[in-house]
């Protein structure tokens, strides 16, 4: 093996961080989002300074706690399903191993490869670690894309607690009669990173997705000062 092949095995891609940089952005978007949204709507609804607080408190503390078993039941969901996939695969394996390589070689052949090359390429890889062959070319379950329940649970829970401080934060220290100009302002400003930050991660244009994160959550917001200004009582 060359040097230049044993560098390959140390190559890593943008597509490992799939799993936790989708649960880390979605947290922090939403404790930023619906955190500012509580404290805009409840400030909209001419609500105490101290009632704003608790309010604020309340939601990074049910957020997250929503988070994490929103991810967890969802992601095992996705686990449950990928184990049936890989329990019947081996079955089948085990009952015709000959009709399992053709339909790995009718694979190969429809991304391209000559009929005999594809024949081989199915035996070799049958004979290396058939359960996998079939988990990556036939299910496409791979180690990069596998669910994994507690780390999405975890990953999602943390960041929307980092996410929800921020607006928190900034509604203890800013002055209660220009609340509704600073937690808005400032709550795009962190979308605003959070969305580079996480384009940044994940090899995205900086702009495209700063600029996605900060839309929609202005929209959010914009939509929950409205209902807590109509109707004049906390909403969230």
């Amino acid at each position: 093996m060359t040097s230049a092949t044993r560098r390959l095995h140390l190559e890593r891609h943008r597509g490992e961080r799939i799993g936790w940089l989708r649960a880390a952005v979605l947290g922090a978007n939403d404790g930023i989002v619906s955190t500012a949204s509580l404290v805009v709507g409840v400030a909209a609804a001419q609500a105490s300074p101290s009632a704003i607080v608790m309010t604020a408190v309340a939601g990074l503390v049910a957020g997250a706690m929503s988070m994490a078993a929103g991810e967890y039941v969802s992601v095992h969901s996705q686990a449950d399903t990928e184990k049936a996939d890989l329990d019947r695969e081996r079955r089948e394996l085990a009952a015709d191993p000959q009709a399992e390589e053709r339909e790995l070689a009718t694979i190969y052949e429809g991304r391209g490869l000559a009929p005999g090359l594809a024949q081989q390429v199915a035996q070799q890889l049958m004979a290396h670690d058939a359960l996998g062959a079939h988990a990556r070319d036939e299910l496409e379950v791979s180690q990069t894309l596998a669910a994994r329940p507690v780390q999405a649970a975890l990953t999602s829970a943390a960041s929307f607690a980092v996410g929800a401080a921020l607006p928190l934060l900034v509604a203890v220290v800013a002055p209660a009669g220009s609340l509704l100009a600073w937690v808005p302002g400032t709550a795009l400003v962190f979308l605003a990173l959070l969305g580079a930050l996480a384009a940044r991660t994940g090899g995205a244009g900086l702009l495209v997705g700063a600029w996605r994160v900060t839309f929609w959550g202005a929209l959010a917001m914009a939509i929950t000062a409205g209902v807590g200004a109509l109707f004049g009582a906390p909403v969230g």
